[in-house]
């Protein structure tokens, strides 16, 4: 076994998670992802927790959507609840076989099915411990433009797996984006100012919540909830994104009141337009992240790595999280990814942050990290 997949199940099991003796973890990914499962399961059961597999067979996902009627995609069943309430932590392993896999879906009848299974999601993310984190693969190595073993190699950098102790390294995180909540606390309104970009929102009596590689990993961001009807102006996703199976690239969004009145994508602006109309909150924000760990560098059309990058902030279209306090309720949740880093041809963007006594910060890309300077 590569040693740095165990150095990645070890992390998962003795930090992500925490897992104690006695407690139920179930560990979810497709077959490709067999390597990563088999080691997360060898050291939970090493921690004394109960590990149980749930592995799927990668073409079973796209021909379910294409051809399950109204009643089967939309069908949560008992089982599906008994599994969720028996779990105190759940492992889910990103692996695809092929990225566009979901490409070919009426993303309408891919909505539908995630309004179905929201009231489990947000079981899960409330009441367990969870981590998503990634397994590479050929394909998502091609996704990535990189040859499969650059990108193992970047993957298990993003994950410190390559360290001598990654733990060690993923709590100097931790300590480092505590201090740069405890030097935002109290803003009220933030600006993000780039290329093609002046927003604005308030985050009054939100909270920023410090991603720590538990839910996440990798992690490397810090993030909040807009408030729900305060946005306003316009904002240019100059990174790419792929969501069930489609690239969506160059997005424009337009927002009045809180809400986005104009959309536009250079590439996948159907998708676009289909997924805001989801549901009510779907078109308006629900989560501001800054990117922080400076490890990753470049984006690979990877959320879970993307939106890490540091330098970057990502909003999420749809449901807020509620330790931040925040209120909006969809069944969507997408995040878009903003380069504040200068680059040829690109100006350095920034966020300004503002607090009720008048003062002001601004908080920029700087070399390796963020740097707060006078407005």
């Amino acid at each position: 076994m590569d040693p740095r997949v165990k150095a990645h199940a070890e992390i998962i099991v003795k930090y992500s998670t925490r897992l104690r003796p006695g407690e139920t973890v179930g560990i979810y990914g497709t077959t490709l992802a067999e390597p990563l499962v088999e080691a997360v399961y060898r050291e939970a059961l090493r921690a004394g927790a109960y590990p149980f597999v749930r592995l799927s067979i990668p073409s079973l996902a796209p021909f379910f959507y294409r051809n399950a009627n109204e009643k089967q995609l939309t069908h949560l069943s008992k089982l599906d609840w008994a599994e969720a309430r028996e779990q105190q932590a759940r492992v889910v392993i990103l692996s695809d076989a092929n990225t566009r896999a979901l490409s070919g879906v009426d993303p309408k009848r891919l909505a539908k099915a995630a309004r179905a299974r929201k009231p489990i999601k947000d079981y899960v993310i409330n009441k367990t411990r969870w981590c998503l984190t990634l397994h590479p693969t050929e394909a998502l190595a091609q996704e990535a433009e990189m040859p499969l073993e650059d990108y193992q190699d970047f993957v298990y950098a993003g994950l410190f797996c390559d360290k001598k102790n990654p733990i060690a390294e993923w709590k100097k995180i931790e300590r480092m984006q505590a201090d740069l909540i405890r030097k935002l606390k109290g803003a009220t309104s933030v600006r993000i100012v780039g290329e093609e970009t002046d927003l604005s929102f308030s985050i009054r009596n939100r909270i920023f919540v410090n991603s720590i590689a538990t839910n996440n990993l990798p992690s490397g961001e810090i993030f909040t909830a807009p408030v729900e009807t305060s946005t306003e102006g316009t904002i240019y996703f100059d990174l790419p994104t792929a969501r069930d199976g489609v690239r969506v690239e160059n997005i424009r969004l337009t927002f009045r009141k809180g809400r986005v009145v104009e959309a536009t994508a250079e590439r996948g602006e159907e998708y676009l337009r289909k997924m805001l109309a989801t549901d009510p909150g779907a078109s308006r924000l629900g989560e501001l992240g800054i990117g922080t760990n400076f490890g990753i560098q470049r984006a690979t059309c990877e959320i879970l790595f993307d939106e890490k990058i540091g330098g970057t902030v990502h909003l999420a279209l749809g449901s807020a999280y509620r330790e931040c306090r925040g209120k909006n309720d969809s069944a969507l949740h997408w995040d878009m990814i903003k380069d504040l880093r200068p680059s040829a041809g690109r100006k350095v963007g920034f966020l300004e942050f503002r607090w009720p006594n008048g003062k002001a910060k601004i908080l920029r890309p700087k070399g390796k990290r963020f740097v707060f300077e006078n407005p």
